[in-house]
């Protein structure tokens, strides 16, 4: 990337249009399937997905009847979900909103917070935006948090600095909740992946949460 400093915004726009397929996106539109695994057996509701990119996981959750409100730095990003909505009938049940995590609090609670492989190759204050995301679960409703339990292929070459992604022990530890918050989930998912031709497994971290009703 050039010309981009390390401004995060900058960043992604220009990520979300040079990393573009023939399929005119940059990520392939499916839902992570450590979430697809998490919330299948969840009533549908209200939900909130930080870090949304061009909208694969928002697009599933209103596809199953949640009404969603889906957040992402990039503009670029956002126009290629909005689009996919539209083409899909799910405008209606998705609202796009393009703002800096690292700089959002929230304003309402949802029945569902989740945030997928919310990592960055420039700083992004995360521990903090998701102790942020706790004030936005809404009583009886649960965070769920996917994220690289080691650097995703093309990261780990030498190339980039990155640190080792946390442990869903270590997610949850950092967010300190109260005593009364229910563990649902807190281990590792595996996936598997085609990279460069060659098909390999993948260890995701996951942890959901559940605040209490009362």
């Amino acid at each position: 990337m050039t010309g981009h400093g390390h401004d995060p915004a900058a960043l992604w726009e220009e990520r979300y249009v040079s990393h573009r397929g023939e399929s005119g996106r940059m990520w392939s539109g499916r839902v992570n399937a450590a979430v697809e695994h998490e919330v299948a057996g969840l009533p549908a509701g209200t939900a909130l997905e930080l870090g949304s990119g061009e909208g694969g996981d928002a697009l599933w959750l209103a596809s199953h009847g949640w009404t969603v409100a889906a957040i992402d730095i990039s503009a670029n990003a956002l126009a290629v979900a909005a689009e996919e909505a539209q083409l899909r009938g799910l405008s209606h049940r998705v609202t796009w909103l393009q703002a800096d995590l690292a700089q959002w609090h929230p304003s309402a609670e949802f029945d569902l917070v989740t945030a997928a492989f919310l990592h960055s190759p420039v700083e992004l204050p995360r521990e903090e935006i998701l102790r942020r995301a706790v004030a936005a679960v809404a009583p009886g409703g649960r965070l769920l948090i996917v994220g690289h339990g080691a650097p995703p292929p093309g990261m780990a070459d030498g190339k980039h600095d990155h640190e080792v992604p946390p442990t869903a022990d270590e997610v949850l530890t950092s967010l300190a909740l109260p005593a009364d918050w229910a563990v649902e989930t807190n281990g590792i998912f595996e996936r598997t992946m085609t990279w460069k031709g060659t098909r390999m497994t993948i260890a995701d971290t996951v942890l959901r949460v559940r605040r209490p009703v009362g």
